[in-house]
């Protein structure tokens, strides 16, 4: 019987390399000022130290060999040809070690001198890249010394016992993961107006290195992740920079080590600067979303295509690379909230823009149609009580009286005394116009016209059921709509849409301009959150709001059942938290099933583990375990993929608010509405355990 440990260390799924991850880090080893022995042995110690943390690519700073503050002395031949002696015992005592080396010092090619950096995976060197722009101005004297590699194509070079491929027309490719390419470029070039990593990029590398030995002065470390942030960003991969240390000469500079690694924009580790011991920044660069993120992008095509398409002019370079097996972990932010962010000032700052998209949407609409009347339909729930948020801003900041907002609280058979009354509360609380219709007579007049058995007084409470009384409610708001000289205001969200719960047609799937249809769930939770915080309304009216936040999410169309309990929508279709965490990672990146399971196992296994939003109530704080996750994605699947895209074709306006994307058919998602989900379901079912433990 094997152990829940025992099967993560050897089912496919635990392992991060399965789904495309490859381990990075950046290394600031001891250095000594020309002492080459030293600094071979401080790069292979940390090769080691990497190596026990089951990293598959290091990357050391530029000239890290020999130093770089070396001036004249790197032109002594018994100099270099140490070079060649200790690059071949790097290559011997690394063979068995995990990382692939990208290390950086001073060789001769051609008769000329070129400040390179060296490949070395599985104790061979692979390959050497030039440095494409060599710094001549203030302190920097490079054109003394080295020949730039600018035009250095189709190049091979004898060094350390071995002949190699050289040249800045090389991207290193992996045996072992195969959306794994990397580009290599060094300091001055991240700094050119024309970075050699672009072209490196188009070529088709997700995985940009850059050795630097870039000294520091006051305000240089922000420029460089300014830079980096930018370029990963743009060129959608992943930017590893490692900048030297402590150690090199001071004559006229200080160095601060600073290593960091950006992911398409994201910054996923960062070593401590000035450290005076060696650093280490680790983190698992998603290199399948890196890809993911391009074929969507038809810009990048473009960019391929001006270019002259590089990849015909670069060289392959396969590297022998053998992986960590089995479960490793994973080293990278994750986030359970995809659509909240866990930092304090980062969720206000999306908080504000999320909201102001809302109100700037909804004012535009307001000034375009000329409404008299403003119809929302307010149950007491979340999604109606941030829809009436955003009208009534949009009313104060128009100079137009909240009266015209038209608030209609519609109890049906499911409706409880507490969401009524947070209703009334919340209306009288925005003094709006309020009114109440009791829907439940007209509902038992259309199930008795319709033959329903609840008319006859059985209790089935079935879709026929619920979806009548949705309905009419629906159709009172329009019909009100239309005697006010308004129009309807959809309360309906993003993950309501992207399960389908919704009634369609004359139903909560329609409306005349839907403010929500871009925010989910996850995130409305927080945007109400903020609106009590900031102080947006009056404590009474922020009363009313937490009492809303705190209420069970229920659609409350089904009787209280003799337990007092009350209808469930997260019972039916599944946790809000797993739902927006799923629909982020397939609707973004397109991520396979098996690798949204994995994400999500690690995002949510531990509600101790990893960070939460600020101010995100400590008792909600839960977890979820593999078997949980599995079965709730599947029913995701079910219902993305194959049963409610029909509801999504067919959508009023509404505006895009989050990067995560929108189900509009004309904005981010398009999809036929008789698509199956077997392909999806056939792929979870296949690489998803169903439990951690093996009976």
């Amino acid at each position: 019987m094997n152990t829940a440990a025992e099967q993560t260390a050897t089912h496919p799924f635990f392992a991060a390399h399965t789904h495309g991850f490859v381990r990075v880090a950046t290394s600031t080893p001891d250095v000594r000022t020309a002492d080459i022995a030293f600094n071979r042995d401080a790069i292979l110690a940390e090769a080691r130290r990497a190596h026990d943390a089951h990293v598959d690519l290091l990357v050391y700073p530029e000239m890290c060999l020999t130093s770089y503050i070396l001036d004249d002395l790197v032109m002594q031949t018994a100099f270099l040809e140490m070079v060649h002696s200790a690059l071949a015992d790097i290559a011997e005592a690394s063979r068995d070690l995990t990382p692939i080396l990208v290390i950086g010092a001073p060789l001769m090619a051609q008769g000329q001198l070129y400040n390179c950096a060296i490949v070395i995976a599985a104790g061979e060197i692979a390959g050497a890249v030039p440095k494409s722009y060599l710094p001549n101005y203030r302190e920097f004297y490079e054109k003394r010394w080295f020949a730039h590699g600018r035009h250095v194509r189709g190049a091979m070079m004898q060094a350390a016992g071995r002949s190699f491929p050289f040249g800045t027309d090389l991207i290193f490719q992996s045996s072992a993961i195969a959306d794994f390419r990397l580009h290599i470029e060094i300091c001055e070039d991240m700094w050119s107006p024309a970075p050699p990593s672009i072209e490196g990029t188009l070529a088709g590398a997700t995985v940009c290195a850059n050795l630097s030995a870039s000294n520091i002065v006051i305000g240089k470390a922000d420029k460089r992740h300014l830079l980096a942030r930018s370029h990963s960003a743009r060129t959608s991969c992943a930017y590893v920079y490692s900048a030297a240390g402590h150690g090199e000469s001071t004559t006229d500079h200080a160095w601060d080590g600073q290593g960091f690694i950006y992911e398409m924009g994201t910054l996923l580790a960062e070593s401590e600067r000035f450290a005076l011991h060696p650093e280490l920044a680790v983190a698992d660069v998603d290199c399948t979303a890196i890809m993911g993120d391009r074929i969507r992008n038809k810009t990048f095509d473009d960019a391929i295509e001006a270019a002259g398409r590089p990849a015909d002019r670069f060289r392959t370079v396969p590297l022998i690379h053998h992986p960590a097996r089995g479960d490793i972990g994973l080293i990278r932010p994750l986030a359970r909230f995809p659509f909240v962010p866990d930092r304090l000032h980062k969720l206000d700052e999306d908080c504000y823009e999320g909201f102001n998209i809302q109100v700037d949407g909804l004012m535009r609409r307001m000034e375009a149609t000329r409404p008299e009347s403003l119809v929302i339909g307010i149950s007491g729930g979340l999604d109606s009580t941030h829809a009436l948020i955003v009208a009534a801003k949009c009313c104060d900041r128009l100079g137009l009286p909240r009266t015209m907002i038209r608030g209609y609280t519609m109890p049906g058979f499911g409706t409880t005394d507490h969401t009524r009354g947070n209703a009334w509360k919340l209306m009288q609380a925005f003094g709006i116009t309020a009114e109440e219709i009791d829907i439940r007579p007209a509902a038992t007049l259309m199930l008795r016209d319709i033959g329903h058995a609840f008319a006859d007084g059985e209790p089935v409470y079935d879709l026929t059921f619920e979806n009548v009384q949705a309905g009419l409610r629906t159709d009172y708001l329009f019909r009100l709509a239309s005697q006010h000289k308004g129009f309807v205001i959809g309360t309906g969200d993003l993950s309501e849409l992207a399960l389908g719960w919704c009634t369609y047609g004359v139903g909560d799937h329609m409306s005349h301009y839907a403010v929500n249809a871009g925010v989910p769930k996850t995130l409305i939770q927080h945007l109400i959150r903020w609106a009590i915080r900031s102080e947006q309304f009056s404590h009474d009216t922020d009363e009313v709001l937490q009492a809303i936040v705190d209420t069970e999410i229920s659609p409350e169309l089904v009787p209280v059942g003799a337990d007092g309990a009350v209808q469930s929508t997260e019972g039916t279709v599944g946790p809000y938290a797993l739902n927006d965490f799923f629909l982020h990672h397939i609707m973004r990146w397109g991520q396979k099933p098996s690798k949204v399971a994995f994400l999500a196992w690690h995002a949510w296994r531990d509600a101790a583990a990893g960070e939460w939003p600020p101010f995100f109530p400590e008792n909600a704080r839960t977890e979820y375990d593999l078997p949980t996750i599995r079965h709730w994605l599947e029913k995701f699947l079910w219902r993305f993929f194959q049963t409610t895209q029909f509801k999504r074709s067919a959508i009023p306006n509404g505006p895009k608010v989050s990067g995560g994307g929108a189900l509009s058919p004309r904005g981010d998602w398009r999809a036929p509405s008789d698509a199956v989900a077997t392909v999806w379901l056939e792929e979870l079912r296949a690489n998803v355990p169903e439990s951690t433990r093996i009976d």
